[in-house]
């Protein structure tokens, strides 16, 4: 982005943030059912379920990272929302007749979309932490959780940009998420690959959550990550180039 580009996106992303900031329950609703299922699964199912690879850590430690990425996936619906009601409220032709960056506008809901699932996933950790989750991550396996976490929102964010500029309806902006937030349970991030169903287990094992899932989890037992990472990074740079170029395809044909 130029220089241009860049002070018009912070501008308008600023503008979102206030409105976040008046309306927090967007925060507190997509950390809701994460917490939610983390207890659940911990105080519920947990002693019931044997993930085969722990010996001294507790269930929560093995299925912390799909939680994250369960957080994520509920906190982008709220990006396609927001930009769906942009798009019908008309900002986005008042935008037009401003000497502003077009792509700005898309940017500051990707960007503020960012900084609230951050927040979010904060306040996930936290109770977790409070659960019983126990790390032996270092200062360089926490940047490649945090680095992991951000791709995958930037990248889910991509998507639902999409949704937001081609939904017809409200309900049908937020509902793409919802495959997305089931995702991880037909993956390795509650429970292992092995003990599922021929035809489930070629799934769980060759869809994009269980190689970041198994990433995250290395990088917090502090264990050798393994060609997971790089299987990891290969499904989210993918992602987030397709999301990003569809968007900014779509975004092209709806303002010209």
């Amino acid at each position: 982005m130029t220089a241009h580009t860049i002070r018009d996106t912070a501008v308008l992303t600023s503008r979102s943030l206030r409105h976040i900031l008046r309306s927090p329950d967007t925060i507190i609703t997509t950390a809701v059912t994460p917490i939610a299922l983390m207890l659940l699964f911990v105080y519920v199912f947990g002693g019931a379920i044997d993930t085969g690879t722990l010996s001294t850590g507790s269930y929560i430690d093995y299925m912390l990272p799909g939680i994250l990425l369960i957080t994520i996936a509920s906190g982008i619906a709220y990006t396609a929302y927001r930009l769906f009601l942009d798009m019908q409220g008309g900002i986005f032709e008042r935008f037009q007749s401003l000497p502003i960056a077009r792509s700005g506008v898309l940017w500051a809901h990707v960007l503020t979309s960012l900084v609230s699932i951050l927040v979010s996933l904060a306040v996930v950790i936290g109770v977790a932490l409070l659960m019983g989750f126990r790390t032996g991550a270092g200062f360089g396996a926490w940047l490649g959780v945090i680095g992991m976490l951000v791709m995958f929102t930037l990248a889910l964010t991509w998507l639902a940009v999409i949704a937001g500029l081609s939904a017809k309806t409200v309900d049908g902006a937020s509902a793409f998420s919802y495959p997305l937030i089931f995702l991880p349970f037909i993956s390795s991030a509650f429970v292992p690959t092995e003990s599922m169903p021929g035809p489930v287990q070629w799934f769980a094992e060759n869809q994009p959550v269980t190689s970041i899932v198994d990433s995250m989890r290395a990088l917090f037992a502090g264990q050798p990550v393994g060609n997971d990472i790089w299987v990891a990074m290969a499904w989210l740079v993918g992602i987030l180039i397709v999301g990003y170029v569809i968007s900014m395809s779509i975004y092209r044909k709806k303002i010209s």
